[in-house]
């Protein structure tokens, strides 16, 4: 009997000690509020580098921003807007290019990222940006130039050959297949993602369905003012990120005058 009053004062204390170890892990609240949250303090998707204004300098059709935050500066190169000296930007995120040499400023970047532009304020009033740009710097629509309608240009010649408004019309049925289009040059960029960027339009189309301008990526050049064949593959619906859309584009082209 009192040897099994011993084991029975033996067990209670064995389960007195186990809860005292165990109570604190389950109902500590403090250390449960050490834990650091894994949720991003910043969760908008279209944010990307930011930081001061320091430099800014224009060259075919772009912008290039420097960017200062934390002694750390970056580089970044947008479609033609205006950036202050000394203003806060941040900017859509976009694709980093290593040892980007620029002919139109005649130097090469160690690290840039072309962005299709400022990230849009919730503050900004409608119709303009963080930075003060209009509405449509960002993004393919600040790729095309206006329309100048006092372009007339014959239609190339050739089985090929189309104008600028019917590579639009027929854009599905053109994909990945060569075409000739003869147009006036109306903006030249050189030197963005390794290619020259050139801009034409024969008069065909209309600006506000955007099937008056066509763009081409050669490695050719050409100034504006001139008409040009430009031939190469067609594609549509090409996008090349950082806002760099185009609907109807000619690639690998070859521009005779």
């Amino acid at each position: 009997m009192k040897r099994s009053v011993i084991l029975m004062i033996a067990l209670i204390m064995m389960i007195s000690i186990g809860v005292s170890y165990a109570s604190p892990e389950k109902s500590d609240p403090a250390a449960a509020a050490k834990k650091p949250s894994v949720k991003a303090e910043n969760d908008d998707p279209s944010a990307g580098p930011s930081g001061k204004v320091v430099e800014t300098m224009d060259g075919g059709g772009y912008t290039y921003v420097c960017l200062e935050k934390n002694g750390k500066k970056t580089w970044v190169a947008v479609p033609k807007m205006k950036a202050v000296v000394g203003s806060n930007m941040t900017f859509q995120r976009g694709h980093e290019m290593q040892n980007f040499p620029s002919k139109s400023l005649g130097r090469t970047f160690d690290s840039i990222i072309f962005s299709g532009g400022p990230v849009v304020s919730a503050t900004a009033p409608a119709g303009h940006s963080a930075a003060g740009a209009p509405q449509g710097a960002t993004g393919s629509k600040a790729q095309t130039a206006e329309q100048d309608k006092a372009i007339k240009v014959e239609k190339a010649a050739g089985p090929n050959a189309y104008t600028v408004a019917e590579v639009y019309a027929k854009r599905s049925e053109l994909d990945k297949k060569k075409v000739a289009v003869k147009g006036k040059v109306v903006k030249v960029s050189e030197g963005i993602m390794g290619k020259n960027w050139i801009h034409i339009q024969d008069g065909s189309g209309n600006q506000k369905t955007g099937t008056h301008n066509l763009v081409a990526t050669t490695q050719d050049t050409s100034e504006v003012g001139n008409i040009v064949t430009i031939t190469g593959t067609f594609a549509k619906d090409r996008d090349f990120g950082a806002g760099y859309l185009y609907k109807a584009i000619i690639e690998d082209a070859k521009v005779q005058k």
